[in-house]
């Protein structure tokens, strides 16, 4: 009776699901400051200053924060900086950017504090199907990190995968 063999198993590829750094989308809010000017073009600095002073900061308690302008107006530098004075003592980290582009960052932040050393000389694949979506920015990060020390890197899985680089035989 033959033995059946499970090939993919004994080839020594390493699987990384990067769903895995995925941040919890509900850990990450966006302040607009459109609704904070005068008739949602103009920054009055008193006004702006008044308002920022009675706004209910702590909604933001352990949150990562983006901070942006949703109108087309002319937001001075220190409007932002006052934003993120006031967040400091709540937020988690604060980012100038839209709530996307935070998501983004703080996925690429994870990937960048993934210890390379474990994946020398492996043959790793980078998952493709999963439960979450994980963006295209966390697959570019990824290879970023891993390319010069994988001896191979593929998307997918393991039983299909695409090649996106092999490292050229050592002399």
């Amino acid at each position: 009776m033959d033995t059946i063999v499970n090939k993919v198993a004994e080839s020594g590829i390493v699987t990384i699901d990067l769903a895995n750094f995925l941040p919890e989308k509900d850990t990450i809010i966006a302040f607009d400051i459109k609704p904070f000017l005068f008739r949602e073009m103009i920054l009055k600095e008193k006004d702006f200053r008044e308002a920022m002073k009675t706004h209910d900061w702590e909604q933001y308690n352990d949150k990562s924060v983006a901070i942006y302008c949703s109108a087309d107006a002319i937001v001075p530098v220190w409007a932002y900086m006052l934003i993120a004075a006031y967040l400091q003592p709540f937020a988690v980290t604060t980012y100038f950017g839209t709530k996307n582009e935070l998501y983004n960052k703080l996925i690429s932040e994870k990937i960048s504090s993934l210890n390379s050393d474990e994946y020398v000389d492996k043959r790793v694949v980078l998952k493709g199907c999963g439960d979450k979506e994980v963006p295209a920015s966390a697959y570019v990060s990824a290879t970023e990190k891993l390319r010069p020390v994988v001896k191979s890197l593929m998307y997918g899985e393991p039983c299909s995968t695409v090649p996106i680089y092999k490292q050229a035989l050592k002399k």
